[in-house]
């Protein structure tokens, strides 16, 4: 179990990661708050950084609207992109360089495999989302005239930890995953080795996300145990569903903070809506400061449902 021993000198440190690819929705919004709440009440640091390594998905000027709905929601942050802190930089475009020094401390190999050619393989096993490198290259590369990819050499070793809201989780990643990538065959670090490395640099003691990334945490914290370091305390909260059921998203029509921002609607209220959308009693419009306290009640509700 990955557990931290708070002392007088220990500082609580949480970060919200978004990504720039547009603008934000009430469900990352919630997930903010939520992130805010955590480290609010623990009287911590609050980090905003910036997970713009998915080039094609990135939007121009989405960066300076996540930072503007945040202010308007109430929300406000010790670090970040536009606040300098000496466990920058924060955009992970400007940290390439970390994740090469990382990756030079890991044992890993190049790999010429193509998703189909993994997906084909008769020795790949398949789960419902995931399927399993087979460990063609681990020898050595097949096709040496295509590009590679790096992978990591994945010990056999199970990772468990416990989660502030799904409670116990384990998994083996060499026996689920194989061996990971960390690098792309275009140049691009993978997200789990970045993620991985930055809250582990920028000496995060919390992660509070989405549960829709619950799968990559055993990913997340064995590389951080490769690396020598200790992984942050997890919690990974629901995600919010339209009137259908389905994941809130951008796609799906879900109206943007923007978009509220510019209708005017009243930021106080819209937190009590997200409040509300958790089942928290607040009877009215509530700024983020106003919920202190309630995310704790909320949390331990979580774990009594745990057993």
């Amino acid at each position: 179990m990955n557990e931290l021993n708070p002392s007088p000198k220990f500082i609580a440190r949480g970060r919200f990661a978004p990504s720039p690819t547009g603008e934000m929705h009430l469900g990352n919004a919630r997930t903010a708050l939520l992130a805010w709440l955590q480290i609010r009440e623990l009287g911590g640091q609050f980090v905003l950084r910036l997970e713009d390594l998915d080039f094609g998905r990135v939007r121009p000027g989405s960066a300076d609207l996540i930072l503007q709905d945040l202010a308007w929601l109430g929300l406000d942050w010790d670090e970040g992109w536009d606040i300098a802190g000496k466990f920058g930089p924060y955009r992970q475009t400007e940290r390439l360089a970390h994740y090469k020094a990382a990756a030079a401390k890991l044992e890993t190999y190049p790999c010429t495999c193509t998703r189909t050619e993994v997906l084909l393989s008769a020795s790949a096993r398949h789960t419902e989302h995931e399927v399993r490198y087979p460990g063609t290259c681990s020898s050595g590369v097949t096709h040496p005239e295509r590009p590679s990819a790096l992978r990591l050499r994945v010990p056999d070793k199970t990772i468990t930890f416990w989660d502030l809201v799904k409670g116990k989780v384990s998994q083996n990643v060499h026996d689920s995953l194989g061996d990971l990538v960390i690098q792309r065959n275009d140049g691009v670090w993978a997200y789990q080795l970045v993620c991985a490395v930055d809250d582990l640099e920028m000496q995060i003691s919390h992660v509070l996300r989405g549960d829709d990334l619950l799968s990559s945490t055993a990913r997340q914290i064995l590389l951080i145990d490769l690396l020598g370091g200790i992984a942050p305390i997890y919690a990974h909260v629901p995600l919010m569903t339209d009137y259908r059921g389905e994941r809130l998203a951008k796609r799906g029509g879900a109206p943007s903070i923007k978009a509220l921002r510019d209708g005017g609607a009243n930021p106080n209220e819209i937190v009590r809506d997200l409040a509300l959308s958790l089942g928290w009693n607040v009877t009215q419009s509530s700024q983020p400061k106003d919920l202190i306290g309630l995310f704790s009640r909320w949390l331990e509700g979580q774990q009594n449902h745990l057993g």
